[in-house]
């Protein structure tokens, strides 16, 4: 009985289900480890892998409805990622750089591919439109290499992502034209139908997730894998919502990553996570569901497939590489940009074959055109990874050295841990936020105990070890290094400070709990003391609010604090958070020159434009935040310690007028003393 039971086991092609994800895994591991050793990029291993089991080439695994299955989830789960991964602010500021380059590279494959099938193939009109369509939009299949080496923001990159938007909308309307054509039913109803049904999608998408996002990370922020769980029913209830309407499930699935987009920042724990997610699990089983989709056998058709495959492939490179070198050219992009949209914009995958199985349905094609498009499957999928590789590593390696994407500065974070819990998880993450996904430095955080009579010191350490225990391992979840330390001293401060000195930090982070003693000024004694005994930047947070949710920075500038030596690296860190959270960014000059300091704000290099307006005295700073300030706004105020250049009587008072605010959010940034040559590392022209 367990011989036969074994025998039907190993009866080919396999179809057991544990079995075959035993074989998946193993494909995830040993392609992209044998093909990179090839000098190929990894995810070529799984394609190649998943069509030499296939049922096209040796017939070891079934294609099931499983991997069909997981295959369709990964691909949702991939334009869901490049969604969240789209440089929203400069999609904003420039959307027409994604319209040029969407159009460009629909149309012009388009209306060649229409002429080129309809006079040399012979098809007609109908069928020709079609099969355009196809090769006409794009898949974005070497994603995963764009993200691994960090060249996601980049100008170009985000036009790519962006451009999906209008590739994917176009083929999706040509074929909702040409089915309904065939039918006899192409109306001004059907058009009709189409532009209301993107109408709904994209508007309920964006007006319904983000605020319940907001809500959901504010309520439940404690339990980080809720956060995680609300994304993925976020995802899959945007790509049902496409299919309810009768529109691909990825245009969803596309439109729920930019809206929560503002609301998943990078270097954070729930990126990681999500980012970890589909990299090891569902990314690569779309990969492999490409790779068995491929029939290799069909070279040997006959020379029908092969001269309709040769002319769709030269056809879609060729016009594919037009269209990136006309946008290149309009915008001015440098040839390593120019060359990753063109590797990028080459892919095809499983929605190209949907769409070309639809028109074999309808007898607009023959076996000849889908055989022919299936190997256009297989070119593309070694194609797009093989281009995209050389291109972006250049890319990356240009904005390193030309530093287009500012200094890239690693800050060294100093993060005294407090005793209240959910205080001390929103501090980890505004320093996450702060570091981005830049470098390797650490984030220190240290705990300081007072020797007393009460209890031992090995007690007091005991006592503190489960939160730095806790720390840790939120760190390792966001993949940023966590460094933790008890340290035993009879002054908290210079614990701290010491602590600071030894690890070489270049700023310090401290949460503030809004009460102060008779004996201090601003804080209370742990804080003030901190202030008058170091020279790092010292950022004081009390956050009301997840720092994921935040809608909008303000920024409290006293005038006179653009003197201080410290300020232009203020400004980078202002910015820095801006662009990192997605939020707005407006500057109130106190008693100054609104134009003065924008032209400041410019010197530095990090992109985040800002709305800049000015008051007249400091009576008029907290009746007007109050006014305008909403609960998912931060306040951030340039503080000069007491005695700097810039500091102003009213500062000391502030920390408490601020924390009355309905935000209940703000920072304190007191600036770095006495290294103007620091200083100046921040700015454009150094």
């Amino acid at each position: 009985m367990n011989l036969t039971l074994a025998l039907s086991v190993l009866e080919l092609p396999l179809d057991q289900p544990v079995l075959v994800f035993a074989i998946a895994m193993a494909i995830f591991l040993a392609g992209p480890l044998i093909v990179k050793r090839l000098g190929q990029p990894g995810i070529v291993g799984i394609v190649v892998l998943g069509a030499i089991i296939g049922p096209g080439a040796l017939e070891l695994v079934e294609h099931s409805d499983a991997i069909e299955l997981l295959g369709e989830v990964g691909l949702i789960y991939l334009l869901f990622t490049v969604g969240l991964e789209l440089d929203i602010r400069g999609f904003k500021e420039a959307p027409e750089n994604a319209a040029l380059f969407g159009l460009a590279s629909f149309f012009l494959p388009f209306t060649v591919g229409t002429f080129a099938t309809y006079t040399i193939l012979g098809l007609d009109l109908w069928a020709a439109l079609l099969l355009s369509s196809v090769f006409a939009s794009h898949t974005l299949l070497a994603y995963p290499i764009v993200n691994r080496l960090g060249v996601t923001k980049n100008r170009a990159v985000t036009a790519v992502f962006g451009g999906i938007l209008f590739t994917d909308t176009l083929a999706l309307v040509v074929l909702a034209i040409v089915t309904g054509a065939t039918d006899g039913e192409l109306t001004a109803w059907l058009f009709v139908e189409v532009g209301l049904s993107l109408l709904v999608l994209f508007g309920s998408i964006w007006l319904v997730l983000p605020r319940g996002s907001r809500w959901f990370f504010q309520s439940f922020s404690e339990e980080s894998y809720f956060e995680f769980l609300f994304v993925m029913v976020a995802i899959f209830a945007a790509a049902s919502l496409a299919e309810v309407l009768e529109l691909a499930p990825i245009l969803g699935a596309f439109v729920a990553g930019i809206a929560l987009n503002q609301l998943v920042p990078q270097g954070g724990t729930l990126m990681n996570r999500i980012e970890f997610v589909g990299n090891a699990f569902f990314i690569p089983f779309f990969l492999l569901h490409v790779g068995m989709l491929v029939d290799p056998s069909v070279i040997f058709d006959g020379p029908a497939t092969l001269q309709i495959a040769a002319l769709i492939v030269v056809v879609m490179v060729a016009t594919k590489g037009g269209a990136a070198w006309l946008v290149a050219t309009i915008q001015g992009y440098t040839a390593h940009e120019r060359n990753t949209i063109f590797g990028l914009s080459t892919g095809q995958a499983a929605a190209a074959l949907a769409i070309t199985l639809v028109g074999y349905d309808a007898d607009l094609f023959g076996a000849e055109v889908l055989n022919a498009v299936v190997l256009m499957l297989l070119v593309t999928a070694l194609l797009s990874p093989w281009l995209t590789e050389r291109a972006a590593s250049r890319l990356a390696l240009e904005r390193d050295v030309g530093g287009e994407d500012g200094d890239g500065k690693d800050p060294n974070i100093l993060l005294p841990l407090s005793h209240n819990a959910e205080l001390q998880q929103r501090l980890l993450e505004l320093a996450f936020v702060i570091k981005g996904d830049r470098g390797s430095e650490p984030v220190n955080v240290i705990t300081v105990v007072q020797p007393n009579r009460e209890s031992s010191t090995e007690e007091q350490i005991a006592a503190v070890q489960s939160d730095l225990d806790e720390i840790a391992a939120t760190g390792s979840a966001a993949e940023v290094p966590i460094q933790t330390e008890t340290r035993i001293n009879h002054n908290v401060a210079s614990g701290i400070v010491q602590a600071g000195v030894e690890v070489q930090a270049n700023q310090i982070i401290m949460g503030w709990d809004a009460t102060r003693t008779f004996r201090h000024r601003m804080f209370g004694s742990i804080i003030d003391q901190v202030l008058e005994r170091t020279a790092l930047p010292v950022l004081v947070s009390r956050l009301g609010h997840p720092i994921n949710t935040t809608r909008r920075i303000t920024v409290v500038v006293p005038i006179g604090a653009d003197h201080h030596e410290g300020f232009y690296e203020v400004v980078h860190l202002v910015k820095q958070l801006a662009s990192g959270l997605g939020a707005e960014l407006r500057v109130i000059v106190v008693e100054g020159s609104p134009h003065q300091f924008e032209q400041l704000f410019d010197l530095v290099e990090t992109e985040a434009p800002a709305e800049f307006d000015s008051i007249d005295d400091w009576g008029a700073l907290i009746p007007r935040l109050e006014a305008e300030t909403d609960d998912d706004d931060l306040i951030v105020a340039i503080s000069p310690r007491r005695g700097d250049v810039g500091w102003h009587s009213e500062l000391a008072d502030l920390p408490a007028k601020l924390a009355e605010l309905p935000p209940e959010s703000f920072i304190a940034i007191h600036p770095r003393q006495g290294e103007p040559e620091y200083d100046r590392q921040y700015l454009r022209l150094k």
